[in-house]
């Protein structure tokens, strides 16, 4: 449910460590689906407080994957460590209040509370000791750490738009951490002033960080700010059931791009990786916005398939995309492959073979492969099978209608079929043997589109002389 009258405002919050991983991107768009259906804004955070960890280079990944989604943030992009000052500050009004205090644990206290607690059975957590010692007790020469005064008694309670409602006893949470020894802040403490300064007034994430919503529950209590309203999403797994690993696709968005998947087809899939409308399969950008409500997200963890992708991208590439969009996203792979850019007027024959080309294909990868034999250089590399094509017979035959084939004026489809036919006629021989070598010889390979087509788009001129190159 929508607080009334509040603009909606939802935010991204990936860490700067690696790539933009499938998970990652699903959470964005998940994100930016709700904000753009309420009219909101959608907001980018970058978690940079781990400066061991965090990269530009991982922040340009980011950057990278999510404008190739076109999941186009509102606003300037906030950076949690450079807000550190202002966390530090929230940290320091608590202690003020009596709602933080000091702890003055060393590294073996804290390893000898664990043994313990391990020992006899209880949850490992900090026991509290410091909690009500007056600053007298401190000892010299050590900084201590600014622990949260957490609740002891009652429960905190999340209304979860995916989880439902969530209790936990308070007496089951200790006082966490809010500034290390360092003075630095923690995340979770980070977490929340960031949220709250932001406007943040939906907390969409995956529900590995359940558990942290129960403390910053807590925190932005003791604060005094009004709590975001939460959707802890069901983490993704592989096609087994297991978490998701790299065998099952948890990859970079990036690495999705590069295998040739098409944006539209990769959203709409991630739509459907846990989110449902009805029945509906294939669903637009403008659909999904429209659609889409936390209500529609299931409660069990979504199974990532491969197959399905592939199938969805292959729908995608014959029934969405236009021929000219897909001609132009290849166009690339295909100047890399053949060592030069491709002219207009290859980029005009490539459009025009688009509708025999692309139900072929799965990937965008698959269908630039496919279209190689229009653009390359004579004479031709023969890959193995066709070689077996292309007998002494065959090529004895190829050289015969090479003949006939010069004295075709009108380079036509029609034409093109006839004037085979009836070569194979005289010949007495099959299509099947005459098409078979004719393929290997006008395109190296022995699989292709039409054998007419093939004469169609490549001319009269490059046929007959690329058939040439191997009659005998």
């Amino acid at each position: 449910m929508v607080t009334q009258n509040k603009k909606v405002v939802t935010r991204f919050a990936p860490s700067p460590t690696g790539f933009l991983h499938i998970g990652g991107a699903r959470t964005a768009l998940f994100n930016w689906l709700f904000a753009r259906h309420h009219g909101g804004d959608f907001l980018l955070r970058i978690e940079d407080t781990d400066r061991k960890r965090s990269t530009e280079e991982a922040v340009e990944a980011i950057f990278d994957g999510m404008n190739w989604l076109g999941l186009h943030h509102d606003g300037e992009v906030v950076y949690q460590y450079a807000r550190r000052d202002r966390h530090v500050e929230i940290a320091e009004k608590l202690l003020a209040e009596g709602k933080a205090y000091h702890c003055y644990c060393s590294q073996e206290e804290l390893q000898e509370m664990r043994d313990k607690a391990r020992a006899e059975g209880r949850p490992l957590k900090y026991d509290g000791r410091w909690r009500d010692r007056p600053a007298s007790d401190a000892p010299e020469g050590v900084n201590p750490v600014v622990r949260f005064k957490a609740p002891q008694e009652g429960e905190q309670v999340i209304n979860d738009h995916v989880q439902g409602k969530v209790t936990v006893a308070n007496e089951q949470l200790d006082d966490m951490i809010l500034l290390r020894a360092d003075g630095s802040p923690t995340y979770m403490l980070s977490v929340v002033v960031d949220d709250c300064d932001m406007g943040v007034t939906h907390v969409i994430r995956g529900d590995d960080h359940l558990t942290n919503a129960f403390r910053q529950a807590q925190l932005i209590k003791a604060i005094g700010w009004e709590l975001p309203e939460y959707a802890h999403i069901p983490l993704i797994h592989g096609s087994d059931g297991a978490k998701l690993s790299k065998r099952h696709g948890a990859l970079g968005v990036d690495a999705y791009r590069d295998m040739g998947y098409l944006t539209s087809a990769l959203k709409n899939y991630l739509l459907r990786l846990g989110w449902a409308h009805g029945d509906e399969e294939i669903i637009s950008e403008q659909q999904a916005i429209e659609w889409f409500g936390l209500e529609g997200i299931g409660k069990s963890p979504a199974r990532f398939d491969f197959a399905k992708l592939e199938n969805l991208n292959g729908y995608y590439m014959r029934e969405v995309e236009s021929n000219e969009t897909l001609a132009g996203l290849i166009r690339e792979r295909i100047e890399a492959e053949i060592g030069r850019a491709l002219t207009d007027s290859d980029m005009a024959l490539l459009v025009s073979a688009m509708d025999e080309l692309k139900p072929r294909a799965k990937n965008l990868n698959e269908l630039a492969e496919s279209t190689l034999f229009l653009f390359v250089t004579r004479p031709l590399s023969i890959n193995e099978k066709a070689e077996k094509l292309l007998s002494d017979d065959a090529r004895q035959m190829l050289g015969s209608l090479v003949a006939q084939l010069e004295n075709v004026d009108d380079w036509q489809m029609d034409d093109l079929e006839e004037e085979v036919k009836s070569f194979a006629e005289v010949q007495e021989l099959k299509l099947g043997k005459i098409a078979q070598p004719l393929r290997a010889a006008l395109t190296g390979s022995n699989m292709s589109p039409g054998i007419y087509d093939v004469l169609l788009w490549l001319g009269k001129e490059e046929s007959l002389a690329r058939i040439r190159d191997q009659a005998g």
